[in-house]
């Protein structure tokens, strides 16, 4: 249960006075989303202002001081979460450039699987990079263009990259969102009276009480200027294959997607696991938070006593130092604490989203058995994970991945609970709505489960392919 690290969130608002006041509230609400770094890109039609920071919006962006730096009525924003580069400012986003055509501000949503490949070949021909981020490739690309309009340079910057990914460009005209060709990574439109608003999710719409207009399609580039949104749909049509992950656990549960909350999806998820895996115990737990919607929907299934069982430290800084190994050691108990006088001589079901590692699920089992638990049913509301992503989702090198290592018996000796069991495909399916996954063309982009990509991480299958898979600078001080 070693937690899965989620893409980033991007932000962006047209036409309104308090453009980057919104933007701050709206990256607090996609906070969940990317905790690493934040910043916005503001514009008064004629000239460009940022400001980028290490660490959360709330600790950066609630300042007056800070908000006056960024003037005018157009802004995007980006939380981000470094799943191509390292943490460093030079790789916060969003990134600015200056171009022939004039300025321009990008943030990005997901990971290149071509960035490498693609990186190497601008190097080759002159071009100079600042940063390790894949976000980088895509300014550059779309400086080498030699089309005159910027709209047509953007485009052909996306013919030449692949993988999932959601963008917001700002110029000094235009608020820009792109979804990628299989939409993997979402993005969504709002209004707010008369400006139009780009979002990661709906959460981000509720913060600041705007009002949800659509998705914005896969492969579909909008262009929102004073004259209202133009779409412009330059690939082949292809069907949509959304990230199965943010139905399971990257976005809000409060967000809405397809007009239902991702809190009902996860719920399905937990009435599907009972259906095909229940055991008599005498409580369903879930592991805090993530677990939460999946054992309601457990508990609602069979009707068995849902409670909380293990209460989680919502206060825990993200940079809490580990001096030792003794107090590395203790490091879940800062985050969870077992209610013992509840799980006491219990028989429990026990119930999470994922199993990544599963090194988390050692020390919250083991914390139950010293709390005095009789037996644990580990439940995961998902198929086992086997393989990496590599379209904006940090998973670990397939090596690292415990169901890509140890068979379920394996897997259940690891953990040391008394049994355990998975969602089937089948059941994550029909968790989402549908009678059974289309083999020839899957109704989402489900390759951690299954080894099936959309689009070939071409990368990866490079020699040169490294942890960072973007970087080619040195790791050496």
């Amino acid at each position: 249960m070693t937690r899965l690290k989620e893409e980033c969130g991007v932000f962006g608002i047209f036409g309104n006075k308090d453009a980057s006041s919104l933007t701050a509230l709206g990256l607090h609400a996609l906070q969940h989303r990317g905790q690493e770094g934040c910043g916005i890109v503001s514009s008064d039609g004629k000239k460009f202002y940022a400001e980028r920071r290490i660490g959360l919006v709330g600790d950066n962006f609630t300042k007056g001081k800070i908000l006056e730096k960024l003037p005018g009525n157009y802004a995007i924003g980006h939380n981000r979460y470094s799943t191509a580069g390292n943490n460093l400012i030079k790789n916060v986003q969003p990134f600015f450039a200056d171009l022939y055509t004039g300025g321009i501000g990008i943030a990005h949503n997901g990971n290149l699987s071509n960035a490498l490949n693609l990186r190497k070949e601008l190097v080759k021909n002159g071009s100079i990079f600042q940063t390790t981020s894949d976000t980088e490739t895509i300014v550059q690309l779309i400086a080498k263009s030699k089309r005159p309009k910027i709209i047509d340079k953007i485009i052909d910057a996306l013919f030449k990259i692949q993988g999932g990914y959601a963008l917001t460009i700002l110029t000094n005209k235009e608020l820009i969102g792109i979804r990628d060709q299989f939409g993997i990574r979402p993005l969504v439109i709002g209004k707010l009276n008369k400006s139009y608003v780009l979002a990661s999710e709906t959460c981000a719409f509720d913060i600041i009480g705007a009002k949800f207009i659509r998705e914005v399609e896969n492969g579909e580039i909008v262009v929102i200027t004073e004259s209202g949104l133009e779409s412009i749909k330059p690939f082949p049509k292809m069907k949509e294959r959304p990230c199965i992950f943010e139905y399971i656990y990257f976005s809000r549960p409060d967000s809405i997607i397809k007009k239902t909350s991702f809190y009902e999806y996860r719920k399905r998820l937990g009435a599907e696991l009972a259906k095909e895996s229940h055991i008599e115990s005498d409580l369903i737990i879930p592991v805090p938070d993530s677990g939460v919607p999946a054992a309601i929907g457990y508990s609602e299934e069979i009707k068995n006593n849902y409670e909380l069982g293990i209460i989680r430290n919502h206060y825990v800084g993200r940079t809490f130092i580990e001096p030792t190994q003794q107090i590395r050691s203790l490091g879940v108990k800062l985050k969870h604490n077992v209610n013992k006088s509840l799980i006491k001589n219990k028989s429990l079901i026990l119930i999470d989203d994922s199993l990544v590692r599963g090194t988390t699920s050692v020390k919250i089992i083991k914390m139950l058995y010293e709390a005095g638990a009789k037996k644990i049913h580990l439940r995961i509301a998902s198929p086992p994970i086997k393989y990496p992503d590599y379209y904006g989702v940090d998973t670990p090198n397939q090596n690292e991945l415990l169901a890509s290592k140890l068979d379920l018996e394996g897997m259940r000796k690891f953990i040391n609970a008394t049994t355990l069991e998975f969602l089937s495909l089948e059941g994550l399916y029909k968790s989402m709505g549908y009678e059974k996954r289309n083999s020839s063309y899957p109704q989402f982009t489900d390759h951690c489960f299954t080894g099936e990509y959309p689009v070939e991480p071409v990368d990866a299958n490079s020699k040169d392919f490294m942890d960072k898979k973007i970087s080619l600078m040195s790791s050496k001080s």
